[in-house]
């Protein structure tokens, strides 16, 4: 990789990092899961007006049932990726979760996908891998041991869950190929705000959600902006860019680079302590999803022919 864009994979990894302080920081102004609509809302516009509409990789069926297919996996991936990944981390976190830990335990969603992966896909993994698995899922069990006798365990088991649908998301959006990643996490956002806003009405009252957005100052409005716009559209934007110019295998292990930013951020922000315990949960989760994430090198593949649809509705290859 040239030294410029190693620098730009380490810098979204810090911004990622950061972004659990930004999340605990908002958490004071909104409630979890308006939080997570609002972010998505500011995300997709007016974004969406500008990235054109879906592309996608067609996969020899007819064009129209590839645009049919297409918005199916959008939805999906909003569905798990926006609503139950982000409502249950941000819920997590609200009711306890600390924002480094949480930056941590998210990476076990590297087993998770590895999981997942084998069940949907066939995707074997090799005895490498499943090393990593048992050393992340070991990293897992000393966090639980630690968090256990400083906090609740409840929003721990959330980001937990987080992770795993993190996992179920990654399959869905590996299913659906998109080429431009950009385009792809735009269109995904614009499917978690009603769904969110619903729950939010429905569990969070409201009363709780009006006087959130009557007392929204400055501070609310640049974490909205952080959350929206540095870390989802300039984040994966970014990154997806890596990824169409580098192997994922050189591009992936700046990710293990955000629980370092976020666990240090947290200490040096929000004066989060970090136990010798946890440090020792750091050292295996991180170790583990190393080692979930080595990959042989693939035999290339011919490249795909992307579909972007018309207005008319019909599509062109």
């Amino acid at each position: 990789m040239r030294p410029a864009h190693i620098a730009l994979a380490a810098l979204v990894a810090a911004l990622w990092g950061v972004n659990f302080v930004v999340i605990e920081i908002g958490l004071d102004h909104f409630p979890p899961l308006l939080f997570s609509a609002l972010r998505f809302l500011v995300a997709a516009l007016p974004a969406v007006f500008f990235v054109g509409r879906p592309k996608v990789a067609w996969d020899g069926v007819s064009p129209a049932r590839t645009e049919l297919r297409a918005w199916g996996r959008i939805v999906g991936v909003g569905l798990v990726l926006g609503v139950a990944k982000f409502g249950l981390l941000f819920t997590g976190m609200d009711l306890g979760a600390p924002a480094g830990l949480s930056s941590l335990i998210l990476q076990v969603q590297a087993v998770f996908t590895a999981l997942f992966a084998f069940a949907a896909l066939g995707e074997r993994p090799g005895r490498l891998k499943v090393l990593g698995m048992a050393v992340a899922l070991a990293g897992i069990g000393v966090a639980a041991v630690d968090e256990g006798g400083s906090g609740p365990l409840v929003g721990f088991a959330l980001v937990i869950a987080a992770a795993a649908c993190w996992g179920v998301s990654n399959v869905l959006t590996r299913k659906a190929a998109p080429p431009d990643a950009l385009n792809f996490m735009v269109w995904v956002s614009t499917v978690p705000v009603l769904p969110l806003l619903a729950l939010s009405l429905l569990l969070e009252g409201p009363e709780r959600d009006l006087e959130a957005l009557r007392g929204l100052d400055w501070t609310g409005v640049g974490v909205i902006a952080y959350v929206a716009w540095i870390t989802t559209v300039f984040g994966f934007g970014a990154w997806g860019r890596l990824l169409r110019r580098y192997p994922a295998s050189s591009v992936a292990p700046f990710s293990l680079l955000v629980p370092v930013f976020g666990m240090s951020s947290a200490a040096l922000f929000l004066g989060e302590s970090v136990s010798p315990l946890r440090w020792c949960a750091a050292a295996l989760l991180v170790g583990g999803v190393a080692l979930t994430s080595f990959q042989r090198k693939a035999v290339a593949e011919p490249e795909a022919r992307v579909l972007v649809p018309t207005p008319n509705g019909g599509a062109t290859p």
